[in-house]
């Protein structure tokens, strides 16, 4: 599998469509009545059947520890997901889903069965994949009911809890009115670039299929992402033609041109509303201490809850290089040759929000109020749901777990696992996704 970035072009115009998705969404909304909504969501905490899907999860809370404890143990960094999404198809089948699969991006797929037929699907996702390179020991260590190791948090509870809940669903003899597929994506993390989730409604089976999508993410009930946050990143190349630091000196130096580009990027004035930001995050180059590099790059981040602003960067990036080039060219001699840079597009991320008027977002206030009594919907965030909500598509990122932990990203990252503290928000969640799918009255 490769990465797929997008050209100059062909990025402007994600980031435009993705304005025109929040410029439309920006108009007035129409009124909501919660009580369709709140009425949708008693009949399931009054049903007997959702009632033995949560006696069925606290009964083999055990199964679901181990499930999580052997996701967990199972190395997954960016772009090694290969063996953690054929063992996640094995447990989706067990979990008695159907038509079972790992598409061409490495996505693991299983479908729950709806009775309405009209060929539109509910995602349920949690993410495979995590930050952390090959040759990290992601060994469970308990201390207590605490597991400490790189992933617990994000996200492998999540895959371990959508296993449970289609087993849950199953045993209860739940039905839903829609089809609900659910997914373990890969390259959610830092240079996978969604393109797990990207493949799955750009080029996939599903594509033009989906009509709401839920990212489960390390994290308690009660709160969703209802922002993507926008990014673009590059790989910044100054080349030149080098030479020896004394003998050569007064040729142009590719360093001092990515000097002048970094001091004038870091000047970029942003608003802190909508929230956007820029960093350059590693430098790289060289040869040695007495040479004028003949190459050196920086590798940086823009981002921003609004795609207009993003894009302001982003332009603006691209003038400052230009000018770098030429502000080092004009100061030393070019006689050996000038100084040249490269744009390298590495990650694109386009931003997108679901907003109030949405069913999504008024049946998941309605079932987070209703079990865990109360509900936040202003978060933004870089997930999963970045993709369909660019698309237009409604899509929520919410938490199933304890949400008590930490050190997320790290070696030390830890999570409570108990059940009296897990089971209360996976039974929220649960709520949430059959409400949005149709439970059936019976």
């Amino acid at each position: 599998m490769s990465k797929k970035f997008l050209s100059t072009a062909a990025l402007a115009a994600v980031l435009m469509a993705s304005t025109s998705v929040l410029a439309q969404e920006a108009a007035p909304a129409a009124a909501v009545d919660p009580a369709q909504y709140t009425q949708a969501v008693d009949s399931i905490l009054a049903n007997a059947k959702f009632e033995a899907a949560v006696k069925h999860m606290d009964d083999t809370y055990d199964q679901l520890l181990a499930e999580f404890e052997e996701l967990t143990e199972i190395p997954s960094g960016p772009f090694m997901e290969e063996k953690i999404s054929a063992r996640y198809a094995e447990l989706l089948t067990a979990a008695g889903l159907t038509d079972v699969k790992v598409d061409e991006e490495g996505n693991s797929i299983g479908l729950w069965k709806g009775t309405a037929g009209d060929g539109k699907f509910l995602v349920v996702s949690a993410h495979l994949d995590t930050v952390f390179p090959e040759g990290t020991d992601v060994n469970i260590q308990w201390k207590g009911t605490e597991a400490h190791a790189p992933g617990v948090r994000d996200d492998k509870m999540s895959t371990a809890i959508l296993l449970a809940y289609a087993r849950a669903m199953k045993e209860a003899g739940i039905q839903t009115k829609d089809d609900i597929l659910f997914v373990g994506t890969v390259g959610e993390e830092g240079p996978g670039d969604l393109r797990g989730v990207r493949y799955l409604f750009n080029e996939g089976e599903y594509k033009d299929k989906i009509k709401g999508f839920f990212s489960v993410e390390g994290g308690s009930a009660g709160s969703a992402t209802v922002g993507g946050t926008g990014s673009v990143r590059y790989r910044v190349h100054f080349k030149g033609p080098g030479g020896h630091s004394f003998g050569a000196f007064g040729l142009v130096n590719p360093a001092y041109a990515l000097a002048d580009f970094m001091t004038t990027f870091s000047q970029i004035q942003v608003p802190a509303n909508p929230k956007t930001t820029h960093s350059v995050g590693i430098l790289d180059g060289g040869t040695s201490v007495n040479s004028i590099p003949f190459a050196v790059s920086a590798e940086i981040d823009m981002r921003s809850n609004d795609p207009s602003e993003l894009d302001k960067v982003h332009e603006r990036m691209k003038v400052i290089a230009d000018q770098a080039v030429a502000n080092e060219n004009a100061r030393r001699s070019v006689a050996e040759g000038p100084i040249t840079v490269e744009l390298e597009q590495i990650g694109l991320r386009p931003a997108g929000q679901t907003t109030e008027d949405t069913d999504i977002f008024q049946m998941t206030k309605a079932a987070f109020q209703a079990t865990v009594g109360d509900f936040k919907g202003e978060g933004f965030g870089s997930t999963d749901s970045n993709i369909p909500m660019s698309l237009g598509i409604p899509a929520l990122t919410i938490g199933a777990n304890s949400g008590i932990g930490g050190r997320g990203h790290s070696l030390d990252e830890w999570l409570e696992t108990a059940k009296d503290k897990t089971l209360p928000n996976m039974r929220a969640t649960l709520a949430v996704v059959l409400a949005n799918a149709g439970m059936a009255n019976e």
